[in-house]
């Protein structure tokens, strides 16, 4: 890298995005706006090491396809297979270090909700995640962060908050509901087209 060329700051917003939806999207467009990301890129995993006891999510490359149409729509928003390629179960950590092994000219952040903060200490190496790369919170209704947040840990209050759950929605496909402007209107489309979430 050329000397005095800044770094880009990748902020990585993994999730199952099961489906992805209009609160998953909103955070993503505003963070890249936000000053304290270059880029997001939306990572989708196969699956999450704490939550092992329900169905598996919908197919791989579905939520990828998914993802990929909301990106479409945002500011400075791509999608990542990364994590897909890596062995079960995936660890955020494992992730961060890979990303950082293909990509050694930019910096990485990992981007989580404030529910996700709450439960961060659980997560496998989470002393290492903030000192080798660092935090993003963004916050989530009924669930504040009353404590100052460690060094290299940012708050992302410039966020608007919106509580959408993927669980809801699965279970409001399922039972017909119409999801209009919980879902952006291309994902519903895609939903519809592949049957997904009926059962």
């Amino acid at each position: 890298m050329p000397a005095g060329k800044r770094r880009r700051v990748i902020g990585v917003f993994g999730g199952s995005f099961n489906p992805v939806h209009t609160g998953h999207a909103m955070v993503a467009n505003m963070l890249s706006q936000s000053g304290l990301v270059d880029e997001v890129w939306l990572m989708p995993g196969r699956i999450n090491p704490l939550k092992t006891d329900g169905p598996r999510p919908a197919d791989p490359a579905l939520r990828l396809d998914m993802c990929r149409i909301v990106a479409e729509d945002c500011h400075a928003v791509s999608v990542s297979d990364v994590e897909m390629q890596l062995p079960e179960p995936s660890y955020t950590y494992e992730t961060l270090c890979e990303l950082r092994r293909r990509w050694p000219d930019k910096d990485f952040r990992i981007i989580i909700g404030s529910d996700n903060w709450q439960a961060f200490g659980r997560w496998r190496n989470p002393e290492k995640i903030i000192r080798e790369f660092g935090v993003i919170v963004y916050p989530r209704p009924g669930f504040e962060i009353g404590e100052a947040l460690p060094d290299n840990v940012t708050l992302a209050d410039s966020v608007p908050q919106m509580e959408i759950s993927s669980t809801y929605l699965r279970r409001a496909i399922a039972e017909g509901l119409n999801v209009n402007f919980l879902l952006p209107a291309k994902v519903i489309g895609y939903i519809e087209k592949h049957h997904l979430y009926k059962d």
